[in-house]
């Protein structure tokens, strides 16, 4: 311990002045790394985990009771996380649960979903949920490090184009309907029509419709797709915009619209000539 007689004095020239040039000489602060919740009830899979993101450079902190998770999130948004990586079935609480207590009052927080392979169900209503992205088990660790990899990335890129500019840059004339044959898009009012009835779509799916509309006939890449549909808001995950695109194509089915894959290009929304998608 250190006594009063070893602390630094005016009387031995040791000024606060001094202190903040030796600070300043040693350089900035390290920023603190940024710091990821695994909740998952496996003790083997989460031990594993905890090491593989601690020797990502961050700070881990495990839940393994969902009961926990739900309290720690679902009350306020600042709960200093820059990820989470969220297993579905848990104690306590299922992930699900916890997933949509966070989304009413934090849609920014990036959470990766954890499921069992053949949950396709699960899967889908996460990403309804607001999830960012998923991962099955069994699956590769080296896998699940890139997908954090990204997610942080574009949650550190979200929140620097917010701190730049709290007020939306200004936007183009928005035209008041787009069409591309029977299909229609109203942006004024955030509505879709295929020959003239409404489809109701989940809101990323509308925002991911809208995106392709503005760009019909011409493939959008998905790095595109990402940033314009989801961008401003979320990040969004590979698997989560692969999910999109397929249940699209499912409520396009039928009409004369298709949503058509173009390999190393990306998503084509195109008007068929036969009205067969």
């Amino acid at each position: 311990m250190t006594s009063p007689d070893s602390l630094p004095s005016a009387a031995d020239g040791s000024t606060a002045d001094d202190s903040a040039a030796d600070a300043s000489a040693r350089g900035p602060a390290t920023a603190p790394p940024p710091a990821l919740l695994l909740v998952e009830d496996e003790a083997l899979l989460s031990n594993t985990l905890c090491s593989v993101f601690s020797a990502e450079g961050l700070a881990v902190t495990h839940l393994a009771d969902g009961a926990a998770a739900l309290a720690c999130l679902s009350t306020h948004r600042d709960h200093g996380f820059a990820l989470i990586v969220l297993d579905l079935n848990l104690p306590g609480a299922s992930g699900l649960e916890i997933l949509a207590a966070l989304r009413q009052h934090d849609r920014q927080t990036p959470v990766l979903i954890l499921t069992a392979r053949g949950a396709i169900e699960d899967r889908v209503r996460g990403l309804d949920l607001g999830a960012d992205d998923y991962l099955a088990k069994p699956f590769v660790l080296d896998e699940l490090e890139a997908r954090v990899r990204a997610l942080l990335r574009r949650h550190v890129t979200l929140q620097a184009s917010q701190q730049a500019s709290q007020q939306p840059a200004p936007s183009p004339g928005i035209a008041p309907r787009l069409t591309l044959g029977s299909l229609a898009f109203e942006p004024l009012n955030a509505r879709f029509l295929i020959a003239d009835s409404p489809l109701a779509l989940p809101p990323r799916e509308q925002r991911l419709l809208g995106c392709l509309i503005q760009h019909a006939g011409e493939p959008v890449d998905k790095a595109r797709l990402t940033r314009e549909a989801f961008g401003e808001e979320e990040a969004v995950g590979d698997n989560a915009i692969e999910v999109y695109v397929h249940r699209l194509r499912k409520r396009l089915e039928g009409s004369d619209v298709n949503l058509r894959t173009i390999r190393g290009l990306g998503y084509l929304l195109e008007q068929t000539t036969d009205g067969s998608a």
